[in-house]
């Protein structure tokens, strides 16, 4: 496996949830489909915070601490949520522009005590996205609408 596959995969993946974001409206943002569960706009969020603490905490190393929670009162609109996500993965991608296939085997010793390859922490982040995505995707379908069709 290398880089540029890594990036292409994830840009497809990015492109899955950028679509399945769009068949959401504002105000479903708040549903959740079982009382405990994460709002929609709390999993878009979560899936923010993931990338960017994986990324800065975990494989950078750049952070003192893994990164709270979005406040989902400062992302009051679909549309501020996908410009959150999209900065979040902008960066991701300039990071991922400074890794050459030699450094996917390099490995990390996080700082909450395990070891892990480079590839395996970029697998296990593409890996979380396509899950969630796959959990708006079955909450669409419990609206009624059609989820993403991957």
């Amino acid at each position: 496996m290398n880089v540029v596959y890594i990036r292409t995969q994830w840009q497809s993946v990015r492109a899955g949830l950028v679509e399945t974001i769009a068949k959401l409206r504002d105000d479903e943002l708040d549903f959740k489909p079982y009382p405990t569960a994460w709002t929609v706009r709390e999993l878009l969020l979560h899936i923010a915070q993931e990338e960017q603490g994986e990324r800065d905490y975990g494989v950078r190393q750049t952070l003192d601490a893994f990164p709270a929670a979005y406040d989902p009162q400062e992302y009051a609109t679909r549309e501020a949520i996908q410009a959150l996500l999209a900065a979040v993965h902008a960066a991701t991608v300039a990071y991922l522009g400074t890794v050459e296939d030699g450094d996917l085997e390099r490995t990390i010793a996080t700082p909450w005590g395990a070891t892990y390859r480079l590839i395996e922490m970029l697998g296990h982040l593409i890996e979380h996205e396509i899950h969630h995505r796959a959990e708006l995707s079955l909450i669409l379908g419990i609206l009624g609408r059609e989820g993403l069709d991957a």
